[in-house]
């Protein structure tokens, strides 16, 4: 099952220092693509991996004025809420690179679904699910009827 899915959605994290992307997302192996920094609200980060791409805002206090972020709390986490799934080809030497830098917050494991992965958080907050290379759309990949704590 080696097939990608293939996916449109554009993801853009506000975060406040684009140095601190690039040496954290660069030792996941994520390479800029490009990178507009002249420290002003119209700085821009875009980072890939393998067809992954992310894209990088200057979440600085400006941030808090946006008309949608501004009704939340300034302490709220950034990504509270929100899970992003990073694929990989050999998630067993992945995690050997990985763990040694990141913020594990869920162990290595074989999931229920018949995939493995682990969970990190960046610097920032938001929380990566690092699993096998699979196509999200087969059926196969769907929690088994009974179990009730997906995460187990």
């Amino acid at each position: 099952m080696s097939k990608d899915t293939n996916n449109k959605l554009q993801v853009e994290l506000h975060v406040p220092d684009f140095d601190i992307v690039r040496d954290f997302y660069g030792k996941l192996g994520f390479e800029t693509v490009w990178d507009r920094s002249e420290d002003t609200n119209a700085d821009y980060l875009v980072m890939n991996r393998d067809g992954v791409i992310i894209n990088f805002w200057p979440g600085n206090e400006s941030v808090y004025q946006q008309s949608y972020f501004k009704q939340f709390p300034k302490d709220t986490k950034r990504g509270y809420g929100v899970e992003l799934v990073i694929t990989v080809d050999d998630i067993d030497a992945y995690y050997k690179k990985v763990e040694v830098f990141a913020n594990i917050v869920d162990p290595f494991v074989t999931r229920p679904w018949g995939l493995k992965d682990f969970r990190i958080e960046d610097p920032f907050g938001y929380y990566l699910r690092i699993t096998e290379r699979h196509d999200i759309t087969d059926s196969g990949y769907a929690v088994p009827e009974g179990v009730t704590d997906p995460n187990s």
